[in-house]
């Protein structure tokens, strides 16, 4: 049968389901929900141009495409496009045509760079060098059995720290968005964020239906937040890191540390098994903390690149 691709259908549950079973196939390290799809869908961020693609084969959702443009980089024209295909269906030319269909619509949304995620596996690299990437940093997926493994002991904060929880600042999240907006915009990364939109924050990470607001913990001091590590949790089993940051002017005294050893300390409590992470390659210290938590890299994706002319 011919494969087609089309826009997902967000009010066919069939679709959402499809959507999901491709990527735990190819990614089981990254939880997705039809919630977590339905909200991806949901934000309205002007200039981001976003779309979710399927590739069908005899009414059987077989590939999927997240595309979209960076709307909160200072340079125009920076688009993402990440596909991912049923490994029981590849070689059919469904990533083929998701390629084409995603870099087709972001080229007339004035793309003039593309970023796609990439699997380190050969088959996955070749694909995108046939189709004009270039290798660029790359990334870890890392798990932590919570079940079994031995946390290091929970830690004192310093002298002027004090443990909250994002749930303590249900009623003001503006100080968590300050602080993701300064820890973010030092991340390693191929498209330079400015992350300005307190709105556009809310309704995406705030209001996401994996953030766990009770195991997300967060170092105060001298009355704002100055750490934190962000929990999404899902299925009464499996706790992510969806992020860990410290405010400039208090690195270097071990509050990630404290912070992401203390969620996890609390997640294992509350009867999550699975932690999940992942990790910039070239972020050193994080890597080294994971490494201190027990963490164990469990697959690499590369970031490839291509310049349209």
């Amino acid at each position: 049968m011919t494969v087609i691709v089309r826009d997902l259908r967000p009010g066919t549950p069939a679709d959402l389901e499809g959507f999901v079973r491709v990527r735990h196939l190819v990614l089981p390290y990254v939880f997705f929900s039809p919630a977590s799809v339905l909200h991806g869908l949901s934000l309205s961020r002007p200039g981001a141009h976003a779309r979710r693609l399927v590739a069908v084969r005899d009414g059987e959702i077989i590939g999927t495409a997240q595309v979209g443009l960076a709307p909160d980089s200072p340079q125009a024209g920076q688009g993402s496009l990440n596909v991912y295909v049923d490994p029981g269906h590849a070689g059919r030319g469904a990533g083929t045509l998701l390629v084409r269909a995603a870099e087709e619509h972001l080229a007339a949304h004035g793309a003039k760079r593309l970023f796609a995620w990439v699997l380190d596996e050969p088959a996955h690299r070749a694909f995108a060098e046939r189709h004009g990437y270039r290798p660029s940093r790359s990334a870890h997926f890392l798990c932590l059995d919570l079940d079994r493994a031995t946390l290091p002991p929970l830690q004192d904060p310093p002298p002027g720290v004090a443990l909250r929880t994002a749930a303590d600042f249900a009623d003001d999240p503006r100080p968590l968005f300050a602080l993701d907006a300064e820890a973010g915009s030092d991340e390693p990364g191929d498209i330079a964020t400015e992350f300005t939109d307190y709105r556009a924050w809310v309704e995406e990470h705030w209001s996401h239906p994996h953030l766990d607001r009770e195991l997300t913990s967060v170092a105060v001091a001298d009355g704002r937040p100055v750490a934190f590590s962000v929990a999404h949790t899902h299925d009464g089993a499996r706790y992510t890191t969806a992020m860990t940051g410290t405010a400039r002017d208090h690195r270097g005294r071990g509050l990630a540390k404290l912070v992401k050893n203390d969620s996890l300390h609390r997640a294992r409590a509350a009867g999550y098994t699975q932690a999940y992470t992942g990790n910039d390659a070239g972020n050193g210290p994080m890597l080294a903390i994971n490494e201190w938590l027990g963490y164990e890299i469990r697959a690499t994706e590369v970031r490839y690149v291509r310049e349209l002319g």
